[in-house]
């Protein structure tokens, strides 16, 4: 006899808690399933152990910039790896014990299993049948390995195996070199290890702004060797040697990090029960407002939609996800304005609209280095550039790209300015203290604001520059 709930869960991620969030306080009658790890992909395998990582490899790599500040011994200095790792993993376990409160007392509210879609209000799952009036899907995602990769055992890593690692190969070839794949690769190359990235996009993190991206790829090429614009061979010499390739550059390595992105966990769910169209990768389309597929009574949310593989939009669409699914009517949300960022070092982020997506005739373009900006040369962090993109009938800013300094905190700024539909006057008229960083985001502002027609000088967003590093 089929069990009879108002909402069912599949999946215990982010996008699943955000759903379980809102859907307990107005009903008891749901059940939450989950197949594999409960914690979170961010928290286990995800954003948090990753920055652990990468804070350790910060703190060594600033041993290059002692002699400078006239700071001596930087030499002496080693990395205990198995340290570094076994702190990540300690770090991680707090963490993860910490996103598994919001499933304790489910009692039998919560089945650990395999779930299987039977039709748009039925799941089976351990032998058990699930009529649901509502059904969340958000089973998260995996990292992509490639069929054609040969097998490669213990010398393959992906990020769901990285910090289970007690020790790593002297020599990693990091393929893919979006977001996971430049965090990594910068970070190991700062422990010690002999990394060799490879990227099919010519461009890195994410980013497509060229000029951006070029600055970027500089900077991280004096740290690795970058092999970027063509997909990767990978070939298993012997036991312990794996050549990777792209047809123009090689190296032999002892280990492969495939950072080739992450796929929907959706095989074998049952999606083709649904008796809706699905494209190549077996999905349904998923409306970004509502998370509803087609006028079905299912949602999908998180990186099982494989829209935007990050937390704050997974807990965004859980939260629509969860909200639509306990309501009579489905209602659309205005989402946030995009918002995504690479902690490497220079940051990388990208806010609103991405620069592959202007109108070329009506959009200006205001840019700043960072090679000579004053707080970043005291800090020792004087590399990068900005862009900044506003319309130019009415000097609404609409994006950004950039790698610089302190990006994730200029990024939120911009993302700020953006959601509200500032313009760059508008934005030149608040204060800028001195000396920060964001003084750098100000000389792009006037850049854009040159551009404009000019305001009156009783306006203070007219205030321009010393043109002296100590003062601007």
């Amino acid at each position: 006899m089929s069990e009879i709930v108002d909402v069912a869960i599949i999946g215990a991620g982010s996008a699943g808690l955000a759903a379980l969030r809102e859907v307990r306080k107005r009903t008891d009658r749901f059940v939450l399933i989950n197949h594999g790890p409960y914690g979170t992909t961010c928290a286990r395998v995800g954003c948090m152990p990753s920055k652990a990582l990468i804070e350790a490899a910060k703190a060594f790599h600033h041993r290059h910039a002692f002699d400078t500040f006239g700071i001596r011994g930087a030499r002496g200095l080693t990395v205990d790896l198995p340290a570094v790792l076994e702190r990540v993993r300690e770090l991680r376990d707090g963490f993860v014990a910490g996103t598994l409160k919001a499933t304790e007392n489910l009692h039998d509210r919560s089945i650990t299993g395999r779930a299987r879609l039977a039709g748009p209000d039925r799941i089976e799952v351990e032998g058990r049948e699930i009529r649901a009036h509502k059904i969340i899907i958000a089973t998260g995602s995996s990292p992509i390995v490639p069929a054609s990769w040969p097998t490669l055992g213990r010398r393959l890593l992906t990020t769901d195996s990285l910090f289970e690692q007690t020790g790593l190969p002297k020599r990693l070839a990091v393929v893919g070199l979006g977001a996971i794949g430049v965090e990594i690769a910068q970070a190991l190359a700062r422990l010690g290890i002999e990394v060799h990235a490879f990227g099919q996009n010519p461009m890195l993190g994410g980013l497509s702004d060229p000029s951006v991206s070029k600055v970027f790829e500089a900077l991280l090429g004096d740290e690795f060797p970058l092999h970027l614009g063509a997909p990767a061979q990978v070939t298993l010499l012997d036991e312990d040697h794996i050549r990777v390739g792209n047809g123009s550059a090689e190296a032999v390595v002892d280990g492969v990090l495939a950072a080739l992105g992450r796929r929907p966990n959706v095989a074998d769910l049952g999606l083709e029960t649904l008796g809706v169209t699905l494209d190549a990768r077996g999905m349904p389309e998923v409306d970004p407002a509502t998370m509803q597929v087609a006028d079905l009574p299912v949602f999908f949310a998180g990186d099982a939609n494989g829209h935007n593989g990050l937390l704050h939009e997974a807990a965004d669409e859980g939260h629509i996800a969860g909200l639509n699914a306990i309501s009579d009517d489905v209602r659309c949300f205005k989402r946030r304005t995009p918002l995504a960022i690479v902690f490497s070092e220079p940051g990388v982020a990208v806010v609103g609209k991405r620069f592959r997506d202007l109108n070329a005739y009506t959009t200006l373009i205001g840019e700043v280095s960072f090679a000579n900006q004053g707080r970043a040369r005291i800090a020792q962090r004087n590399a990068g550039l900005m862009r900044l993109y506003a319309e130019q009938d009415t000097g609404v800013l609409l994006g950004a790209e950039m790698c610089a300094p302190a990006a994730e905190h200029m990024a939120h700024l911009l993302a700020l300015a953006i959601e509200h539909a500032m313009t760059v006057r508008e934005l030149l008229r608040l204060p800028f203290y001195h000396p920060v960083l964001e003084e750098g985001l100000r000389t792009a502002l006037r850049d854009l604001a040159g551009q404009l027609p000019p305001c009156g000088d009783s306006d203070l967003a007219a205030c321009d520059a010393y043109d002296a590093e100590a003062l601007d």
